[in-house]
């Protein structure tokens, strides 16, 4: 199901989209919630070290919104304050 999502967003998954798909998922069964994009961030950069806990990073493997997108990826809700 996330590849059809990804491609209707024009996003080919490679093992680092998956990386974050599966943190994602992680963070949401931990915290019962999608994250925002700060703690997603801080999420990324404790569990898979500073250089990719880096909002250049998550935008560079999902445009415009890293949570937003990366939520809709791995089949999570939208996070609450996105728009």
């Amino acid at each position: 199901m996330a590849r059809q999502i990804a491609g209707a967003e024009d996003l080919e998954l490679s093992d680092a989209h998956w990386e974050i798909i599966y943190l994602l998922r992680d963070f949401y069964r931990e915290f019962d919630s999608s994250p925002a994009m700060r703690p997603l961030i801080k999420y990324c950069a404790l569990k898979l070290g500073p250089d990719k806990g880096r909002s250049i990073y998550l935008l560079s493997l999902f445009p415009n919104s890293p949570a937003k997108l990366g939520s809709k990826i791995a089949g999570l809700p939208k996070p609450d304050n996105c728009l």
